[in-house]
């Protein structure tokens, strides 16, 4: 089994160590899907690296023969990714830029043998090894000849959701179907077509095709649904009609079964746990396998260093009447087996880690881990390392303190604590609560190289799971509906309670911070306490009003409010940090992007610092231009750095007393 991990860094600080720095970053090399080959002998997984000048990211490919050959490296591309293995093992389908490629493994280059005008995604291959298929939203208008060499960038929009966060404007005239093509540069055909986008496609033994799809225009007026369909001969036909949000549809390897991952639509709550659900090909009820498992199937915990490119999820595998998924459970990523007729789940790994990975072929398991001293790395199921692309030992990392306190209505919460490495005995030091977003999410056992670098500057950090938190159920989850922020902010402070008590921390060097939904609790935290010294909002919230008109997701269930701005106004601004500007006597740093239509600037930071100059308050706004809501995760290295770098400054100058002139007015 694979036990905890890294257990070096347990032991102690070498005194050969050094600090680690925002700028180890660009040196950090991550590690993206990894796919099995059919009969368990290879493995090739996507290798993402900084490129040389700091501004992205270059995806590649690596191999290693199983169960314990050495990583090597594949395919020398910059932009390879979506690695699939034909049915027989011999061929290696995979995404270049863009375009479909098609590669012996025998020996023998790489050869693009797609042609069509937009981006392919996601090839898989027909049972017989004779034919790919892709994922494409190419239209026949991408043929026809322009008039004038002239294409209008104009965009009608008559949809409520008519954009997404690093996505831009949506173009409601594509639609990502299946599309199918030889194994030569031959032209590709679509098998699907449809006002939707199709999601989860697989070819049934006999080469029939099974996928899922929501045909709704405007779903967001209705509770969940989804649709599953089988085109069989060039007839689709329709196998089910659900009222579930699927995700992760898997076809079993007889192709008989069906499985996905699904949140109930009713009642309409603010979180719904995600489920495992099975049902048959043939269609039939579907039955959920883990009603009684108050877990996050499908899920995992919260750091800033997945592979910013090239993938890294996992979906649901079938093995001998299992299915293979990962649970959310405690801050921990665990890999299960799920009994695919009772629905028992028996754990595959343990210890304090996050699996944020797997897959499993011909007998053989690669399991991609992370804890807070590994930044991800490829193991055997028994806990044999595969990979060791970071050296993470010579920064001497320490594990943090696992905590549990009561808040206010005796509720456990659970926490973490990430203190210097070089911390003395008894001393007192300054201490950041750091808040993550979600706000359906969870921190764990995952590296965050936020945490560590915070650490290796002198400060402690905090990081709890407040009440709506997931992976501790379905009742925790939810216990902040229609009353976010409130109970949540409580959880929070009783944490830095807990460890003022202990007489770890100094009241005196108290600073806050967090992102998205962290953000907002960062505003609500600093307009409803003046305990702490320094604060950093990052991509925040502060006019839910404002919000909701504008974001890139629409709320028009009564998930988190009870009906819109305009029917209940009082609701919005009793709930948003802009009501209590005048309350605000922390100096504050807001961390924006300039590209982020998740929490738009204008809805958050902006507005808290228009109203906090006005007032004369401390107030400093940094832009991130071309940044989406993703900046601290997989933005531009060198914006990814500046970040790290403001967030430190504001601290060292007002919880350490350093000089930092940049914030200062001209």
């Amino acid at each position: 089994m694979l036990k905890r991990l890294a257990l070096v860094a347990l032991l102690g600080v070498s005194a050969l160590a050094r600090p680690i720095s925002h700028q180890d970053l660009f040196d950090f090399q991550w590690i993206g899907e990894v796919r099995v080959s059919p009969g368990g002998q290879q493995a090739v997984f996507v290798k993402t690296v900084v490129d040389a000048k700091r501004t992205g990211y270059e995806t590649s490919l690596w191999i290693m023969d199983l169960p314990r050959g050495k990583p090597r490296p594949l395919t020398y591309g910059t932009k390879d990714r979506a690695p699939s293995f034909s049915p027989d093992g011999s061929k290696l389908a995979f995404v270049r830029n863009g375009a479909l490629a098609l590669m012996p493994l025998d020996g023998g280059e790489a050869q693009l043998i797609s042609d069509l005008p937009r981006p392919v995604s996601a090839p898989f291959w027909s049972p017989d090894g004779r034919q790919l298929a892709f994922l494409c939203d190419a239209v026949e208008e991408d043929n026809r000849p322009k008039k004038d060499g002239y294409v209008s960038d104009v965009n009608v929009v008559t949809r409520a959701h008519y954009r997404v966060n690093g996505g831009g404007d949506l173009n409601f005239k594509r639609h990502r179907h299946v599309w199918v093509q030889g194994l030569t540069r031959t032209r590709a055909t679509a098998l699907t077509r449809g006002s939707f986008d199709v999601s989860d496609p697989q070819f049934a033994p006999d080469g029939s095709l099974f996928f899922a799809c929501d045909p709704r225009a405007e779903g967001y007026y209705e509770p969940n649904y989804s649709e599953i369909h089988h085109l069989k001969d060039g007839t689709d036909s329709l196998v089910a009609k659900l009222p579930l949000s699927i995700q992760g549809l898997k076809l079993s390897p007889d192709g008989k079964q069906l499985a996905f991952h699904a949140e109930q639509a009713r009642p309409i709550r603010s979180y719904s746990q995600p489920d495992l659900w099975v049902m048959a090909s043939a269609g039939s009820a579907p039955k959920n396998l883990t009603a009684d498992y108050d877990f996050d199937m499908g899920s995992g915990v919260a750091g800033d260093n997945s592979a910013p490119a090239g993938g890294g999820g996992s979906g649901i595998v079938w093995r001998n009447g299992e299915l293979l998924d990962v649970v959310a459970r405690s801050g921990r990523a665990i890999l299960v087996a799920v009994s695919s007729d009772s629905g028992v789940v028996r754990e595959l790994t343990h210890g304090d880690q996050a699996v944020q990975g797997f897959d499993y072929q011909g007998g053989q398991f690669v399991v991609k881990i992370s804890n807070p001293v590994l930044l991800n790395e490829l193991y055997s199921l028994d806990g044999q390392a595969l990979t060791h692309f970071n050296d993470l030992g010579k920064f001497g990392l320490t594990q943090p303190e696992e905590i549990h306190y009561r808040s206010f209505d005796g509720r456990t919460v659970q926490a973490w604590v990430q203190w210097p490495p070089q911390r003395k005995p008894g001393q007192k030091l300054p201490l950041i609560l750091n808040i993550h977003g979600g706000p359906h999410a969870a921190y764990g056992f995952v590296f965050d190289h936020e945490f560590q670098a915070l650490a290796a500057r002198g400060f402690a950090v905090l990081y709890p799971n407040p009440r709506g938190s997931t992976s501790y159920g379905q009742e925790f989850g939810n216990l902040i509906q229609h009353r976010y922020p409130g109970d949540d902010y409580k959880d929070l402070m009783a944490g830095v309670d807990f460890l003022l008590a202990r007489g770890d921390v100094d009241p005196d060097r108290l600073g806050v911070t967090g992102g998205s939904g962290g953000g907002l609790l960062t505003n609500w935290t600093v307009s409803h306490s003046q305990r702490f010294k320094a604060a950093v909002s990052q991509r925040d919230i502060a006019d839910w009003a404002s919000w909701w008109y504008t974001a890139d997701m629409t709320l028009f269930e009564p998930s988190w409010f009870k009906n819109a701005p305009f029917e209940n106004p009082a609701e919005f601004a009793e709930r948003s940090p802009i009501t209590y500007v005048k309350d605000i006597q922390t100096p504050m740093l807001f961390i924006l992007g300039d590209a982020d239509t998740r929490t738009p600037p204008e809805t958050g930071g902006e507005q808290l610092f228009r109203a906090l100059k006005y007032l004369h308050r401390v107030a400093v706004m940094v832009r991130f231009p071309r940044e989406s809501h993703d900046l601290s995760r997989s933005g531009e290295p060198w914006h990814r750095v500046e970040r790290l770098d403001h967030i430190s400054n504001w601290f060292d100058r007002w919880l350490l007393g350093g000089l930092h002139p940049e914030y200062d007015v001209e």
